[in-house]
């Protein structure tokens, strides 16, 4: 089997990635991954971490060299400010961030934690300003002046998240931009907060924000986008592409709803698009499993990067292609490039080019008769279990996985209710129904 490196050599296969004309002329030279998996990816419906999975996460990801981790919402409770504080006790290489909303009570937590950089969000379009915070645009920028102003003033680094910015018109923006940059704030982070852009969009948004913000200097900028349209990974790339340099990403892509930029997609992305470094590669797989058996909640068997079929093969096709003109004829990569390896699977499409591999492996000499009739076997064994079955034994355990991760019962919730209040709903249909 011929490896990676020797079939480049033979300059057998063309790459547009490394057309001149295809390289992104505002692409960054270095790009600062930050990371969300014990902030944004922890509000996966059900999941919740303990202190120590926490901690153990933390260490990982500033193993692999992530440049920022953000550890949690100090403000929402006390048990997220003692695990911000726990991270904040390991010393870690990698900064340690946890947002605040634009208030000082949200502020002085983080402080409390000693957390290094403080993100203030802020909802800047007109939906979130008229229908959820009920506040003039003149009121907003008091808040936003006052907030990143206090928190500056105790020595942290300050960023301005613009919630929900691309559905913002870009006029309302810049007044946002520029208010938020002369108070002080070291980033602007532009959030794609319902995952609504697509990727020509995010190219445009962010030229044009850049090309808007450079009068300040030069201003680092982050994009966080959701992946509501699948296209998280793709508009955090266009984002990049266009200037963005710290990019937020989850492992696995957990998050709310649809989840978030997946962190190993990204990096693994970046390098093998463009050659840009970022994290150590070789430690992604273990890393996604860590996050993984943390979070309960099982990869897709074909996720990209990380799902178990992502190197996996079993098409007689494949495997011949593989066999003789090397694995880079079927993939993209090598699975070593991030700690993998890869497996060759046998059923029903599987062929001699497999058998033959397999049996030599083996050092089992044998006929090609004998090779038929295994493969012959093979294809027409019958499974361990019957298709019936399988799908049984799927749905109990997607069920199983659905109610484990759906958070509180609504009965359960009633009776909270009742406990406290004394009172019951006068529609008792509401003890079964999702929120």
């Amino acid at each position: 089997m011929m490896d990676y490196n020797k079939v480049q050599r033979m300059d057998l296969l063309y790459n547009y990635n490394e057309l001149s004309e295809i390289r992104p002329p505002n692409l960054p030279s270095k790009i600062h991954i930050w990371d969300e998996t014990l902030r944004d990816g922890e509000q996966t419906p059900g999941v919740s971490l303990t202190i120590d999975e926490k901690i153990d996460i933390a260490k990982a990801l500033d193993d692999i060299g992530v440049s920022v981790i953000a550890v949690g919402f100090p403000a929402v409770s006390e048990d997220e400010k003692l695990a911000a504080k726990s991270l904040t006790r390991e010393k870690l290489t990698a900064t340690l961030a946890a947002p605040a909303r634009a208030v000082k009570l949200d502020i002085d937590a983080c402080l409390d934690c000693d957390i290094s950089e403080i993100p203030i969000f802020y909802p800047v379009s007109d939906l979130a300003l008229n229908l959820v915070l009920r506040k003039s645009l003149e009121d907003s920028y008091e808040d936003i002046t006052s907030s990143i102003q206090y928190a500056k003033d105790h020595g942290v680094t300050t960023d301005f998240v613009l919630m929900d910015a691309t559905r913002t018109p870009f006029e309302q923006l810049k007044g946002f931009c520029k208010v938020a940059l002369e108070a002080g704030a070291d980033k602007l982070v532009v959030a794609d907060t319902v995952g609504a852009m697509g990727p020509n969009s995010m190219h445009y948004f962010i030229r044009t924000l850049k090309d808007y913000i450079n009068q300040f200097g030069n201003i680092p900028l982050s994009i966080h986008c959701h992946n509501d349209l699948g296209l998280a990974h793709a508009n955090t790339l266009a984002a990049i592409e266009e200037g963005a340099n710290y990019p937020h990403v989850c492992i696995n892509g957990y998050g709310e709803r649809a989840g978030n930029t997946p962190l190993e997609e990204l990096v693994t992305s970046l390098y093998f698009l463009y050659g840009i470094e970022t994290v150590k590669l070789e430690k992604l797989y273990d890393l996604a499993n860590l996050v993984e058996s943390y979070f309960g909640l099982p990869l897709s068997t074909h996720k990209a990067i990380v799902g178990v079929n992502s190197f996996s093969h079993e098409s007689g096709l494949h495997v011949h292609a593989i066999l003789s003109g090397g694995p880079i004829a079927i993939e993209p990569f090598s699975p070593k490039l991030i700690g993998r390896e890869r497996k060759f699977y046998m059923g029903k499409f599987s062929g001699r080019a497999t058998i033959k591999y397999l049996l030599e492996r083996g050092h089992i000499q044998v006929t090609d008769q004998e090779i038929y009739e295994i493969l012959q076997r093979i294809k027409h064994r019958p499974g361990y279990i019957t298709k019936e079955e399988s799908l049984k034994t799927m749905k109990t355990i997607k069920d199983q996985i659905t109610r484990a991760y759906s958070g509180l019962e609504p009965l359960e919730f009633w009776r909270i209710v009742e406990d406290v209040t004394g009172k019951k709903p006068k529609d008792q249909r509401l003890y079964g129904q999702i929120y």
